[in-house]
């Protein structure tokens, strides 16, 4: 069989590029989708798998997993995607994988950054040279991680319209576990934004696909801000760790956590209170993820199981702030 446009060429591969080219339709354009979908294209060739069944998809993930034992399981979210997929489309009776597959996914550990590097990071994010809308996109999109504590994929994948400029807010839709959030945003984020956006549309007009986009104007990739991040970082004059947790961008979602709560605390705010109103904000689904955020921090460990304890009492609100 020859290879499809995206290189699969197992008994599902004409499924596996149609759930590809439905994922592109919807503005999911991710390549390491795609290059694990390969892996697991390899593996029905291998073993003749015709069928998305249960021993196929669990058997590849095992696989994976004895080759990589302390990696990343973010990827288990595509083939359980592809499998809701195919049972709409296909197959009603595909497998979908198990939510048991989601236990003892590692979560790296955060490099806890500081105000001089966030502050210094930010404003070489401002002077970045490059020939590439990076030149003036960067500050806006690293500035919606540390100041709103946006996901990196939620940077990403924010809409031009989801950008309101005259009621400074912006709408994040469907991202994690499907919610939506309407977030306000300070001054100096609001007119970052706009500054970036009216760059971006002198480039390539209204109807660009995202608000950050890459030279060609599609969006942006999922591994290109961690190579941004990096150029900013060495133009900011800061050392790179050699050993240790190295800084990313998400790194920026846990310091807006654990910034916040270190300022309620040192303000005599009652945490707890605050935190379904942060958790809300950050598009948490209640506060035990928020509280994660700032285990880390070594200012909160001798509080950390006294938040936790609090945590029962904690009526959540509905209100986002």
């Amino acid at each position: 069989m020859r290879p499809t446009e995206h290189g699969f060429v197992g008994p599902l591969a004409g499924e596996l590029e149609e759930y590809i080219r439905f994922k592109a339709s919807m503005g999911r354009h991710g390549a390491t989708r795609v290059r694990v979908l390969r892996s697991f294209d390899r593996h029905c060739l291998e073993h003749g798998a015709v069928r998305l069944e249960r021993g196929v998809v669990e058997r590849w993930i095992a696989h994976r997993i004895d080759a990589n034992p302390g990696g990343c399981r973010s990827w288990f979210s595509y083939i359980r995607d592809f499998g809701r997929w195919m049972r709409l489309a296909h197959d009603p009776d595909a497998y979908v994988l198990s939510d048991q597959w989601k236990a003892g996914s590692p979560r790296p550990t955060p490099y806890l950054l500081t105000d001089r590097e966030a502050a210094l990071f930010l404003r070489a994010a401002g002077t970045l040279e490059s020939p590439s809308p990076w030149a003036w996109q960067s500050r806006a999109f690293f500035m919606l991680m540390a100041c709103c504590g946006l996901r990196t994929r939620e940077v990403r994948r924010l809409a031009v319209g989801h950008v309101d400029h005259k009621a400074r807010s912006i709408d994040v839709v469907d991202s994690k576990a499907g919610r939506s959030r309407r977030l306000p945003v300070g001054d100096e984020v609001a007119a970052e934004l706009l500054e970036c956006d009216q760059r971006s549309r002198e480039r390539f007009g209204d109807d660009r696909p995202a608000f950050f986009v890459t030279s060609t104007g599609n969006p942006v990739s999922p591994g290109m801000p961690g190579v941004v991040f990096r150029r900013v970082w060495t133009r900011a004059g800061l050392e790179w760790p050699q050993a240790g947790e190295r800084p990313r961008p998400y790194d920026f979602r846990h310091r807006f956590a654990f910034a916040n709560i270190e300022r309620w605390t040192r303000d005599g705010v009652d945490v707890m209170a605050m935190l379904p109103y942060l958790a809300a904000y950050m598009g948490h689904a209640g506060i035990d993820s928020t509280l994660y955020y700032v285990h880390a921090s070594p200012d909160f460990m001798d509080g950390y199981a006294d938040l936790v304890a609090d945590a029962e009492r904690v009526v959540p609100e509905t209100e986002e702030p």
